[in-house]
């Protein structure tokens, strides 16, 4: 389903019950969902696994809305399919539309054999910006937008957070990003990119955060031998839980606002990016995944998912952003949160222990490999 991107640009057309949309010359199909609801969430587990339905195939030569919506839909299928192989459980899969415009699909696995809960979301959501959140795109990102009048936006991205059930085996998460801010004509005014791949254990094995962030750096490589270096300092930056003290996991790359190249250079890093997610974290899970624990390593685990919360609730601009914004879907926006999670009063580790391990290099980021 195609979103409707300005209402200034495009012309409607019923055929069949159809909405179809011309948008810069050329007519996309939308399908319409329950016309006499605001909302409506509808299970469509065979449905959903299609690739984005339009009249034509989406090339590079399209609005550049349409083609991160085609990657990021496709790049969500892609993924939860190989989780499922893993899991042996399928994904329920939930449509859903956003009344002040826009769609998402939400993939979410909870209680499954190798994982406890596994999230994977798209969002393509577009309409008028709040004024809260352009406040904050003008303080915190120094965006210079008008916050006078109504701030039209469109929105593409995909979102994952999957948490095992093993102790051995680590979080992951991954998110890429497009957003928009457009003109009274419909094109353009200001456009980035943002995103990255983080891995948060529980315990520490460092050859899983050698490989992880190598398969990062191989990507990144491809398109500027800096990338991967400043996103790894800016992931160990942004992930940072300031009143702990200490950083969610052992990082990763994150970027945010990139735009001082095309957009069509960048794109393609994006699609490098994501396409490289499980090849960075299936050998991982798959080698932990059948480990021996003890109750006392699951306890731990539960402890550090604690942790993963209070950043993601406290700090994480994305979270904020979404809880901010009218007619947001709250289930697919807290998707990330664990299953389940523990606070313990005053808690300690032993000196020497495994957990110690671990809270040593949270306190204290490696370089996992080489910078250049």
């Amino acid at each position: 389903m195609s979103a409707i991107y300005s209402l200034s640009e495009v012309e409607k057309h019923n055929v069949k019950g159809d909405l179809w949309l011309v948008i810069e010359g050329k007519v996309y199909n939308v399908t319409t969902f329950a016309a006499d609801t605001e909302e409506k969430v509808v299970e469509q587990q065979e449905e959903l696994k299609q690739e984005p339905r339009t009249e034509g195939p989406i090339n590079d030569t399209d609005p550049m809305r349409l083609r991160m919506e085609a990657f990021v839909k496709g790049l969500q299928n892609r993924i939860v399919n190989d989780i499922e192989q893993i899991d042996g459980k399928q994904f329920t899969r939930t449509a859903w539309e956003r009344a002040e415009g826009g769609e998402g699909i939400t993939c979410v696995l909870q209680d499954g054999n190798v994982f406890e809960k596994a999230g994977v979301g798209i969002s393509i959501v577009y309409g008028q910006l709040p004024k809260a959140a352009v406040e904050q795109m003008r303080h915190n990102r120094g965006k210079d937008i008008s916050a006078d009048g109504p701030v039209p936006f469109f929105a593409a991205g995909i979102s994952l957070v999957i948490h095992p059930h093993n102790p051995n085996a680590p979080t992951v998460h991954l998110n890429y990003r497009y957003f928009e801010i457009e003109n009274p004509d419909g094109t353009p005014k200001m456009w980035w990119f943002g995103g990255g791949s983080d891995l948060t254990p529980s315990y520490l094995f460092e050859e899983d955060a050698i490989h992880f962030h190598q398969v990062l750096k191989d990507g990144c490589d491809k398109y500027d031998k800096k990338y991967y270096g400043q996103f790894k300092q800016w992931c160990d930056k942004y992930f940072f839980i300031k009143h702990r003290g200490e950083a969610r996991g052992l990082g990763g790359i994150f970027f945010d606002d990139l735009d001082d190249k095309p957009a069509d250079e960048i794109f393609n890093f994006i699609k490098e990016m994501g396409n490289r997610f499980s090849l960075s974290y299936i050998p991982i899970v798959k080698k932990r995944m059948n480990m021996k624990f003890t109750p006392e390593m699951k306890e731990w685990q539960q402890i550090r998912r604690g942790r993963y919360v209070e950043f993601n609730l406290v700090w994480d601009r994305g979270t904020k952003f979404g809880l901010e914004t009218p007619g947001a879907r709250i289930e697919a926006i807290l998707m990330s949160l664990p299953l389940t999670s523990r606070w313990e009063y005053m808690k300690e580790v032993e000196e020497g222990s495994r957990e110690q391990d671990l809270e040593e290099v949270l306190k204290n980021p490696r370089d996992w490999i080489p910078l250049d």
